[in-house]
Parts: structure tokens; C-alpha cells; sequence
């Protein structure tokens, strides 16, 4: 090699500093196991899927989670029966920022804190729809790219609005099944004597009214991606068809006593913490795990207000065609919200905001779904394309149309759900996602 030849120095690929954490028993009769914990979620109990399994008799089958995150431990008690404590306090949720002590049940695990790990980030900052510069969404589009071009079954988790749909189709869109079909399907939203009916299909003559044989939204997905969201909502009842349609990748229609194989990617979401439905025996401990194949957790906006201002500034932009940035005071005013909606409420108050004026942007849903529709763009921008400009317009027609029916009910949710012949617990969704209000609950079980 001459000494005019040097060699070429690669860019260092970024990356976030997380907790080295040892879990060890030092109480109970599991003492002197020792765990040490990958960043992400370990859960903790007695049941055979516990990555720390104990044979504590007072610890409950899913009792805890440990989430490594950067800078510490966060410890979540999944709703077990004898409680969690750390440092003699029991605790819903708690954060170690250093080497501590957690109480299950008779057992006392030393949590030993000891230093760093560096774990890569994506190099991008968006990832098909996604977009964050953050580390925490970074972490997120590095584990997307690793789970797209595979077929494993991902159960995605986070709040609502925080946008578990578009990762779910952007995992089909990046995988190698995007030429075939994206079935997305709200399991809250369909009336629980009809679902097995929609997700399996039916022959002529299962049920009063199933005049044909019809396939379901499984068969609908062949050789593409079935996204069942708010798989928390699922009927008890159906848990176990559905555990048997992933296992032996069939589905049997209703009516039917022969199975038709499928072939679809499953990927799940939910906002509920289904491990503490198990305890609670309203989700099946078999079917979460085999949704649970990799769990991919989306962060709420309040853990990535550095995309705060970045995203504002996108919603604006799609909304006006202008590419002047928010104002200062404008971004100030953001930051001082919760956004307990994240960035579905983030972006529907942007838009409000850039369509009403700012001043206008804090009026009453129905105050504002009352006032006169005079151009497209009341509803979306004609620049937007075409699925998105729709999906806009779904967006506002929604809001539009609870404020008119809570109206109509004087505020009623029950009676508001039975007109709109959905479920309580759907209205009750659309109502916080679309930020209307006005509305109540009259009955007494409520």
C-alpha cells in the first residue's frame, strides 16, 4: 500500500446507553437464581412463559415486569394478588434509578444495577408513515427493520394514538408480503354474536340471515397481514377458536365442519396491559403468549416531546402547503399540554388549529362539528393524497357525527351506542379519540 492510500473511517452507528441489570433471588424458595435482563420487558411469576419463573405459592402467575429502559429499571405490578413491593413500599409503578430490592409474594429479588450497555438505533428517522428523531422512536424503526422481512407475529402496545396501525401496516409494507392484502380489523368495534362470523365466515344456513357462504377477514388475508387491533376487546368465548386458528393455521367457518388452512402474518395491538388481564382471567395466558411472539411497545408522546415540534410542524405543513414553521409561541403553547390522546390528538389539534385559527382551536367539539362544511378543505387538503386526504375526512366525519348524536341523547352514551349500533365500549373510544365532549353514562353499572 502506497503512502498516498489511507483507509476509509465508517460512520459510528448511533446508539442508546440501557441499564446492565442482574436480577437474583436472594429470598424464598427459589434462592440463588440469577437472571440477567435484556433491554425491554421481562415478566415475572409462576407461570411456565415467566422468563424469571418462581415456584413462590404467593406469587401470582404474571406478577410483575421488570422494563429495562436507558438510565434505570421501571418495576409494573401487573395487577397481582399479594402486590409488589420495592423498598417495603407496594407499588403500582416505580423507577430504579440505582441497585434496589422488589418483594414478590415470599420471594426477595436483588435488582443490581451495574452499569451500561450500548444497544444501535436506526440510522433513519422514519420508518414507512412513522416518524421521530427521538431515541426513543430510533429504537423502535431499529426493531421494525429487524422484524419486517420475517414472519414472526408481533403484538404491538402503547396508548391510544400512538399510532399502532400505521406500524402495523408499515410492517406489511416493509415485509414480504406487501404485494398481498393489509386486513385490519377493530375487535371493539364489532357486536360480540357476530365476530367469529367476520374473522371466520360463516356457510349458508349457520345463522338466521347467512343467506350465502361468506369468507371471513382471515381468508380475506391470504398471503398478506391480518391486524387485529384492540385484541384486548376480543370475547372471551372466542379467545380459544382464535389460540386454535394461529396455532394450526386454519380457520373452521361458522356452520362449517371443515377447516380451510390460512395464510396470513398476524400482528396485533393493543392499549390495555393484557398481562394484567390474565391475572384478571379475562384474557386467555395461552393466546397472549402466542400473539406475544415479539412485543414491539410504542412510546407515548410525553416520552419523545423532542419530536413535539418536528411533528407539529408536519401536520401543519400537510395542512396548509405552507413550509414556514410553527411561530414560537404556537410551539410553546403545545408544549404545555398533556396530549393524553399522543399524536392523534397532537395532529387533530394541529389541523383544528391551522383551519380555525389558534384562538378557536380550544372551542367544544360540538361547538365546532356544528359549524357549516363550505370547501374540501374544512375536511382535508386536496394536496394530501388520496388515502390519506380520506382518512382525514373518515376522521372529521366521525367527530361530526358523535357530536350529533350525543345531541341528539342529551349526552346519553348508552342510548348514543345503541343508535349508532356499536358497542358502549366503542363510542367510549371515539369519543376520547376525537376529542368530543358532552358525553355521560346513565346506567348504574356503569
Amino acid at each position: 500500500m502506497s503512502d498516498s492510500q489511507s483507509t476509509d473511517v465508517l460512520p459510528k452507528l448511533p446508539s442508546l446507553r440501557f441499564a446492565d441489570v442482574l436480577v437474583r433471588v436472594t429470598g424464598g424458595p427459589d434462592a440463588g437464581l440469577e437472571l440477567r435482563l435484556e433491554p425491554g420487558t421481562t415478566r415475572i411469576g409462576t407461570a411456565p412463559s415467566c422468563r424469571l419463573r418462581l415456584s413462590d405459592a404467593a406469587v401470582s402467575r404474571i406478577h410483575c415486569e421488570l422494563r429495562v429502559e436507558p438510565g434505570g429499571v421501571t418495576v409494573v405490578d401487573c395487577g397481582s394478588t399479594n402486590g409488589t413491593l420495592v423498598g417495603g413500599l407496594e407499588i403500582v409503578e416505580a423507577r430504579l434509578r440505582s441497585s434496589g430490592r422488589v418483594d414478590v409474594g415470599k420471594t426477595a429479588l436483588a435488582i443490581d444495577l451495574r452499569g451500561d450497555i450500548e444497544v444501535p438505533l436506526a440510522p433513519r428517522d422514519r420508518f414507512g408513515p412513522l416518524f421521530g428523531s427521538s431515541a426513543a422512536m430510533r429504537r423502535v424503526f431499529h426493531v421494525m427493520a429487524t422484524l419486517a422481512p420475517t414472519h414472526a407475529t408481533v403484538l404491538i402496545q402503547g396508548e391510544t394514538g400512538t399510532g399502532k396501525e400505521l406500524a402495523a401496516r408499515a410492517l406489511h409494507e416493509a415485509s414480504k408480503r406487501a404485494a398481498g392484502p393489509f386486513v385490519a380489523v377493530d375487535c371493539g368495534a364489532i357486536a360480540e354474536n357476530l365476530i367469529e362470523s367476520e374473522l371466520f365466515g360463516h356457510v349458508r344456513g349457520a345463522f338466521t340471515g347467512a343467506t350465502s357462504n361468506r369468507r371471513g377477514l382471515f381468508e380475506e388475508a391470504a398471503g398478506g397481514t391480518i391486524f387485529l387491533d384492540e385484541i384486548g376487546e376480543l370475547p372471551l368465548s372466542l379467545q380459544p377458536k382464535l389460540l386454535r386458528a394461529l396455532e394450526g393455521r386454519e380457520v373452521r367457518p361458522v356452520g362449517s365442519n371443515a377447516p380451510r388452512p390460512i395464510d396470513v402474518r398476524v400482528i396485533a395491538a393493543t392499549n390495555r396491559p393484557l398481562a394484567r388481564a390474565v391475572n384478571e382471567g379475562s384474557f386467555r395466558e395461552d393466546l397472549y403468549y402466542r400473539l406475544a411472539v415479539v412485543e414491539l411497545p410504542l412510546p407515548p408522546l410525553r416520552e419523545r416531546e423532542e419530536d413535539l415540534a418536528v411533528l407539529a410542524n408536519l401536520f401543519h405543513a400537510g395542512v396548509t402547503g405552507s413550509t414556514e414553521p410553527l411561530p414560537p409561541p404556537a410551539l410553546e403553547s403545545l408544549r404545555g399540554r398533556s396530549w393524553p390522546g399522543n399524536v392523534r390528538e397532537l395532529r387533530n389539534f394541529v389541523e383544528r388549529s391551522a383551519l380555525l385559527g389558534w384562538g378557536a382551536s380550544d372551542a367544544t367539539e360540538p361547538e365546532r362539528a356544528a359549524a357549516p362544511v363550505t370547501s374540501l378543505e374544512a375536511f382535508a387538503s386536496a394536496d394530501l393524497p388520496l388515502k390519506e386526504a380520506r382518512d382525514r375526512c373518515l376522521e372529521r366525519f366521525e367527530a361530526m357525527y358523535v357530536a350529533a348524536l350525543l345531541r341528539r341523547t342529551g349526552g346519553n352514551v348508552t342510548r348514543a351506542a345503541e343508535l349508532a349500533g356499536v358497542s358502549r365500549r366503542y363510542l367510549h373510544r371515539l369519543i376520547f379519540d376525537r376529542g368530543v365532549r358532552g358525553g355521560r353514562d346513565d346506567d348504574a353499572d356503569d
